[in-house]
């Protein structure tokens, strides 16, 4: 499989995709870094051949910074997970803006609520950030918890959100 890889420029720094064939985010995060896009998908995942160039998730993220908050979730993404991984990237998609949820309220929209741990890893292995937003989800006591892209990337995306959620 050959993916396309682009970085553009974002208000948190360089935000690099990689899409497939299809057009489909299979990864993306805040670097330039190509490998640390790829190292974000499993080995098997992998695409054999990337090549740069341009992807209609670009403008999705260009419009989200700008203040469309909802042009992220018009995006398609491919990830390969279990069951549970694939339900829980699923319903990550489906929180709001500015209504962050923590782990176990996390755990809770999954139907599953003693999941916690479960629910955390799920989080932990999305490789499609932003497009599924994880950021959105908190520690129990309400602090940043980790994030991948680092917790001042995630402290500017919740905030963002939040003034946008105020504004509405």
């Amino acid at each position: 499989m050959t993916a396309i890889i682009q970085t553009i420029a974002t208000p948190d720094g360089p935000f690099t995709i990689l899409a497939d064939a299809q057009d489909r985010v299979l990864a993306s995060g805040w670097t330039a870094d190509r490998d640390a896009i790829l190292h974000r998908l499993a080995d098997r995942n992998r695409p054999a051949d990337v090549v740069a160039g341009t992807t209609r998730a670009a403008a999705a993220v260009d419009a989200y910074y700008a203040g469309d908050l909802a042009a992220i979730d018009a995006v398609e993404v491919h990830q390969s997970g279990t069951g549970m991984q694939d339900a829980g990237w699923d319903a990550l998609r489906r929180i709001a803006p500015g209504a962050p949820l923590t782990y176990t309220g996390f755990a809770a929209a999954l139907g599953r609520p003693g999941a916690v741990r479960p629910a955390a890893s799920i989080c932990a292995r999305n490789a499609a950030a932003l497009f599924v937003p994880c950021h959105r989800v908190l520690r129990v006591d309400g602090t940043l918890g980790g994030f991948a892209w680092g917790e001042d990337v995630k402290r500017r995306l919740l905030d963002r959100e939040a003034a946008q959620a105020i504004r509405a």
